[in-house]
């Protein structure tokens, strides 16, 4: 699951911890629970669901949701996209061994470009395992 909105990415950086590493910089928060008001009293048939309560997962603490924030000093659009598309595949390869509960967000750094791709995985599955419910 990923990170979308500006206000996600901010309450990670203004309330959250880090963790760095020589090829990722990676902050990362607890998840907050959401917070459902009653939609009162009319019946079942006439309530009208919206896009935010069908969709909005954020109360689900069972998984972490990413955000993944690539520098344009790293290179080009196609460069760029090429270090997202590869946390992407480190991110879904080793899902089971990432603490679920956690709102993250990684920061890949320069020489992330031109490393293969095993120690990359090595270092970042490294990196989500330190974050831990007693941090």
């Amino acid at each position: 699951m990923r990170l979308l909105r500006r206000a996600d990415y901010e309450a990670v950086y203004g309330a959250g911890q880090r963790r760095s590493s020589p090829q990722f910089a990676v902050f990362f928060r607890a998840q907050q629970t959401l917070q459902c008001e009653p939609l009162g009293r009319e019946p079942a048939a006439s309530r009208v669901k919206t896009k935010a309560t069908v969709n909005d997962n954020r109360g689900s603490s069972s998984i972490s949701r990413f955000g993944i924030s690539v520098k344009k000093a790293l290179g080009g659009a196609v460069q760029r996209n090429r270090i997202r598309r590869r946390i992407r595949e480190i991110l879904r390869r080793n899902r089971t061994e990432i603490p679920s509960g956690w709102d993250i967000v990684i920061h890949p750094r320069r020489s992330v470009a031109q490393a293969p791709f095993a120690p990359l995985e090595v270092e970042l599955v490294r990196l989500l395992r330190s974050i831990s419910p007693g941090v």
